[in-house]
């Protein structure tokens, strides 16, 4: 008999007064709330617009949810949104995101044709009451991006709070950006995105900019990436790669809380799938490290979850969620038993929704 899966579906594009709900993000807070963040997007599915950054809160495991929150937003018009949020050791929701003018595109970002100041800025907020209420979005620019970036993303999915060693308590924030470009390029070519990591070591108050790749080789050129802390201390950061590299995925360990690289990003040909975000957890009890992303080789298709008993060397597949159009995906341990995904899917394409689905850990550890 298959297991028996609980699925909601706390995004649905077209209600509550947006076109399309995008950018999953989930954590679950110290009493066992889970938020599930997303991008409210106002007139189109594009990327760019009026977004706003919303939340839903669910207290009963993620089987249904309560009403939509508009957390931030970027004046009438603006965009507000790849939410990165984290539940710190104290019950503090610290939440990293960005804003910009609703025209600067990304590829008009990337070619340089936007101010600085209508361009990709970084904010932070915080909430002290399970999500319920929120502080205003304070601006970290200066300290979270350097100055002759330009294309800026954080995450997005859930940020990551490390728990053992020297580096207890510190935030990271796995973020990416763009480098300008070279002669005869004009900035939106693949091979000149690269990523870094963003640190917080008081509880999110300041910020400050940990490892760096972004080398412009277009083999591996880190884009959207995700981050989890391994049993043995060493964070396990897993990346979007759309350049030459074999496969769309690449992966980096760090051993010193984020603030560098053991090694430059690699190609993780073990996980096959298409160019898009994917998110890790590390699951504790049993030892099993998870990825989520959809699974078909050249389709946004196919979610399925993964596993790692080697801390993200291999892979194998260990839940497939099912065969229809998906995209952006986040882990979050719902109880002791029990992990949700928050998935992008539909039945005819994959932004039509955003669901949550329960799945029993020991399904994803057999």
């Amino acid at each position: 008999m298959p297991a028996p899966y609980v699925t909601s579906v706390p995004f649905r594009s077209g209600a509550e007064g947006y076109h399309t709900f995008r950018i999953p993000a989930a954590v679950a807070t110290v009493s066992g709330t889970l938020l599930a963040f997303a991008e409210g997007r106002r007139g189109s599915a594009a990327d760019t617009g009026h977004i706003d950054l919303v939340l839903k809160r669910s207290t009963d495991g993620g089987r249904t949810w309560g009403a939509l929150q508009v957390v931030a937003e970027h004046g009438r018009d603006g965009t507000a949104g790849n939410p990165a949020p984290v539940v710190t050791g104290a019950g503090r929701i610290v939440l990293v995101s960005v804003q910009n003018a609703a025209t600067a595109t990304e590829a008009r970002i990337r070619r340089g044709e936007v101010a600085a100041a209508d361009g990709r800025r970084v904010y932070v907020q915080r909430s002290d009451d399970d999500g319920a209420t929120w502080t205003a979005p304070r601006e970290i620019t200066a300290t979270a991006k350097r100055p002759e970036w330009r294309w800026y993303a954080t995450t997005p999915g859930h940020a990551v709070e490390l728990r053992h060693g020297p580096h207890a308590g510190r935030l990271l924030v796995p973020a990416n950006h763009s480098l300008p470009p070279g002669r005869g390029d004009d900035g939106t070519e693949g091979k000149y995105n690269g990523g870094h990591g963003l640190l917080s070591d008081d509880g999110g108050e300041t910020w400050r900019i940990g490892y760096v790749d972004d080398n412009p080789d277009a083999y591996v050129n880190v884009n959207e990436t995700t981050a989890t802390e391994l049993p043995d201390g060493r964070v396990y950061l897993n990346t979007r790669n759309d350049s030459a590299a074999p496969g769309t995925r690449a992966d980096a360990y760090s051993g010193n809380g984020g603030q560098s690289l053991e090694l430059p990003f690699r190609p993780q040909s073990g996980l096959v799938g298409p160019v898009v975000e994917g998110s890790v957890l590390q699951w504790p009890d049993p030892d099993v490290l998870l990825f989520s992303g959809p699974a078909a080789p050249d389709a946004r298709a196919l979610m399925t979850i993964r596993a790692s008993r080697d801390g993200g060397v291999t892979w194998r597949p260990v839940h497939t969620v099912s065969g229809l159009p998906a995209a952006y995906s986040d882990l979050v341990p719902v109880d002791a038993g029990t992990v949700g995904l928050l998935y992008e899917t539909g039945d005819f394409g994959p932004y039509e929704t955003i669901a949550f689905r329960r799945i029993p850990v020991a399904e994803l550890a057999g």
